[in-house]
């Protein structure tokens, strides 16, 4: 089992290699008095804890996230998994798909804003 300090250490290494260290070190330059505790809380918890178990491979955490982002219309955070996404070896039909899939289970807005912020993130880093 691991404590705080190793948590926090293996999901900045796993937060790291997702989001990319450009994305990471804005983060923690940013961190200040206020942030801190919520920075080292997603880091030890959502990158140490979550996307570290052995029960699904990143591409499938990727999928289930960027499901749940457009769900919920947090549309800054599906850019930056989208981006994610591709890093971990998904297509953009494969994005696509995801995307379609909360279509019919979420509802049409919801996939229409997502394909719209996916879109302009695919552009960017596919050309």
């Amino acid at each position: 089992m691991m404590d705080d300090r190793e948590r926090h250490e293996t999901g900045m290494t796993v937060r790291r290699q997702v989001l990319g260290d450009a994305h990471v070190d804005r983060a923690v330059a940013g961190t200040d008095a206020f942030t801190a505790d919520f920075q080292d809380f997603i880091t030890r918890y959502a990158w140490g804890e979550v996307w570290t178990r052995p029960g699904l491979d990143r591409r499938t955490r990727s999928c289930i996230t960027l499901a749940v982002l457009a769900t919920l219309h947090h549309d800054e955070e599906l850019a930056m998994h989208v981006r994610a996404a591709l890093g971990n070896g998904l297509s953009e039909q494969e994005v696509a798909e995801v995307l379609l899939q909360v279509g019919v289970y979420a509802g049409v807005p919801a996939a229409n804003r997502a394909f719209t912020v996916a879109r302009e993130v695919l552009r960017r880093e596919t050309g």
